[in-house]
C-alpha cells in the first residue's frame, strides 16, 4: 500500500488556505497540515479597513475556508504556530517550540509584512499598521475617542481607513509623497475622481508631501513634521506605506529570492519539492516580466495552483488578477495586468457616475479599472481571460452591451 503524501502549508492567509484545500481535493488520501501564526481560524482581511473599523463585522464572521472552517475540508490546522526554519535535506520544517514536522511537499504562503517608517515604528503608542484583526480592533478602539487621524500613504489601504474614520466623525489628514493618490493602481482621471470624493467628504489630502519627523507629545498626541517644515498634530497615526514580501524563511533555507520567492509558472521554487504562492512570490507575468501581486484574487487562485501541484498536478498559473476597494460611495475595481505602456487608453461612461477605463494592447483589453461598475466588470474579466479582439469604438460605447463583445472569436 502506497503511504499517504504528507503536505505542509505555511501561512494562514487566502493563499495558504486555498493551497491546503486544493491539495486535499487533488489527493484526498494526503495528510495536509496548515500552519498559521495567528491564534484563530483563518479569516478574510478585506473587511479589516472597513467593516471591522466601523463595528459592522468581526473577522471571525468571514472564515476563508467557509462556515465549517479548515477542519471541514479534512485539513489539520495548527494555530499559534510559527515556522522558524526549513530543513530541506531532511524535508522537515522546524517550529518555534522546536518540533520538527516532515513533508513530502511544502507550500510557502507567508505573505507580506508591513513596510515600516523608521520615525513611526510598529508598536509605538498611537501608531497603527493595519495587517491583522488585532491591529484593526486596536485601531477601532482608539478611533472612538480620537478627533484627528493622520494617514501616511494615499494607496488603497490608507484611503480605505481614511474613509472609514471620516464616516465615524474623525477629522482625517492623508499625507502622500506622490503628486496624486492611487498613482500605482490607476490613471490620472480615475485618481482625480477618487480625490474629489475624499475632499467632498472632508478629508484633507496633502499630496507631493514628505513626512520628515514624528515626535510623541506630553499629552500623548503625535507631532508630524511634513513638507517644508509644517507640523501636524494628530491623536492617532495610521501608516499605509505598502508591504514587503515575507521571504525570510525561504531565503534562510537557500531558496532563490529577489524581492520575493522566485517561482515558475507552476508555483515551484528552486527546490522541486517546495512551492510558494501569494504576496510572497514573484512569478512570470502576462507581459513577460516578473510580478509580485498583493490582491486577494491572486492569492486565492495562485494558492489553489500551488496546492494542486504540491499534490501531484502540473497546472500553470494564468489567472486574471482582480482587486477592489470600497471608499465612501465608490466601489473601485481593477481587472487584469496594467501594461508598462498601453497602446491605447479609453473610457466607457456608464449610467450616473459609473465608469470603466480600459488599457489596450493591440485589439485586446489588458487592464480595466471600474468605478461602481461591478456587473460590467465581470464581463470585462471574461474579455481578458478569453483574449477577445475588441473594436475600440464598441468598447467605449455604453449602448453596446459588453456581453455582445464576448461573442467575438477569441484571438490567441
Amino acid at each position: 500500500m502506497t503511504p499517504s503524501r504528507n503536505i505542509i502549508v505555511i501561512g494562514g492567509g487566502p493563499a495558504g488556505v486555498f493551497a491546503a484545500i486544493e491539495a486535499k481535493r487533488r489527493d484526498p488520501q494526503a495528510v495536509v497540515t496548515l500552519i498559521s501564526e495567528e491564534p484563530c481560524e483563518p479569516y478574510e482581511r478585506p473587511p479589516l479597513s472597513k467593516a471591522v473599523l466601523l463595528g459592522l463585522a468581526a473577522a471571525a464572521d468571514a472564515p476563508i475556508a467557509g462556515p465549517k472552517g479548515v477542519a471541514g475540508h479534512g485539513i489539520t490546522l495548527r494555530c499559534d504556530t510559527r515556522c522558524t526554519a526549513i530543513d530541506r535535506s531532511a524535508q522537515e520544517i522546524v517550529t518555534a517550540s522546536g518540533q520538527r514536522l516532515a513533508y513530502d511537499a511544502l507550500v510557502i504562503a507567508t505573505g507580506s509584512a508591513v513596510r515600516q517608517i523608521p520615525v513611526l515604528p510598529l508598536g509605538a503608542p498611537r501608531v497603527h499598521y493595519l495587517r491583522t484583526e488585532a491591529h484593526a480592533r486596536a485601531l477601532a478602539g482608539e478611533l472612538e475617542n480620537a478627533h484627528h487621524l493622520c494617514v501616511i500613504g494615499g494607496g488603497l489601504i490608507g484611503l480605505e481607513v481614511a474613509a472609514s474614520a471620516t464616516e465615524l466623525g474623525v477629522k482625517v489628514t492623508v499625507v502622500e509623497v506622490l503628486p496624486r493618490i492611487l498613482a500605482r493602481v490607476c490613471d490620472e482621471d480615475t485618481s482625480a475622481r477618487v480625490d474629489d470624493t475624499h475632499r467632498r467628504h472632508g478629508v484633507d489630502l496633502r499630496l507631493n508631501t514628505v513626512l520628515t519627523d514624528a515626535q510623541a507629545q506630553p499629552d500623548g498626541r503625535i507631532a508630524l513634521k511634513i513638507g517644508a517644515g509644517e507640523t501636524l498634530t494628530a491623536d492617532l497615526v495610521v501608516v499605509g506605506a505598502g508591504a514587503v514580501p515575507d521571504d525570510r524563511l525561504a531565503a534562510a533555507a537557500g531558496l532563490r529570492t529577489d524581492n520575493g520567492i522566485l517561482v515558475d509558472a507552476q508555483c515551484r521554487t528552486s527546490d522541486p519539492r517546495i512551492f510558494a504562492s501569494g504576496d510572497v512570490v514573484r512569478f512570470p507575468g502576462a507581459h513577460g516580466d516578473l510580478l509580485r501581486r498583493e490582491d486577494w484574487r491572486h492569492a486565492q487562485d495562485q494558492g489553489a495552483v500551488a496546492g494542486r501541484n504540491a499534490a501531484g498536478a502540473a497546472d500553470e498559473y494564468c489567472s486574471v488578477p482582480t482587486f477592489w476597494s470600497e471608499q465612501f460611495d465608490l466601489y473601485v475595481q481593477g481587472v487584469g495586468s496594467p501594461p508598462p505602456t498601453p497602446d491605447r487608453r479609453l473610457r466607457r461612461q456608464l449610467a450616473g457616475a459609473s465608469q470603466i477605463t480600459f488599457e489596450l494592447m493591440g485589439p485586446h483589453v489588458a487592464y480595466a479599472l471600474g468605478i461602481n461598475a461591478q456587473r460590467d466588470m465581470a464581463a470585462v474579466r471574461r474579455l481578458i481571460e478569453r483574449q477577445v479582439a475588441v473594436d475600440a469604438a464598441s468598447l467605449a460605447d455604453p449602448s453596446r452591451p459588453l456581453a455582445d463583445l464576448l461573442k467575438a472569436r477569441p484571438s490567441f
